[in-house]
């Protein structure tokens, strides 16, 4: 981690969180924030807001939840080995997002994917079921 990290005391929470790599810019944590995404010990935030190390983070992205306790400061995107240090996720997050992707892929498993492109005729009996007949 670099050195500055022990200099910091607070950091905006946008700024962290994309050097910590949940977000890949700093836009998307901004808008992330903003939708209500991010929550800081437990309330809501703007992207502003600073962090300090033992802060809660909850966040979503997609369809993964993380609950998060900030570890460490630090205004450079890292790698990926080293921002994990920044943050320390709960035992119940990691179950819980395990326990959703196996679900998500099962799920996906059970889905029938077409094996051609659909014809005209089939094309229309679509559109007529959805709803959409001229």
């Amino acid at each position: 981690m670099a050195t500055n990290s022990n200099e910091l005391t607070e950091l905006r929470l946008d700024k962290w969180l994309w050097a910590a790599r949940f977000f890949k810019t700093r836009a998307l944590a901004v808008e992330a924030i903003n939708g209500g995404k991010v929550h800081l010990n437990g309330v809501r935030v703007k992207p502003a807001r600073t962090v300090r190390n033992g802060d809660e983070l909850n966040i979503t992205r997609g369809t993964d939840r993380f609950h998060v306790f900030v570890t460490g400061l630090n205004d450079k995107r890292r790698p990926a080995k080293e921002a994990v240090l920044l943050y320390e996720e709960t035992e119940t997050s990691r179950q819980q997002r395990e326990e959703q992707r196996e679900l998500n892929r099962l799920q996906s498993a059970n889905i029938k994917h077409p094996t051609h492109k659909p014809n005209k005729r089939e094309r229309r009996l679509m559109d007529r079921f959805r709803g959409r007949s001229d």
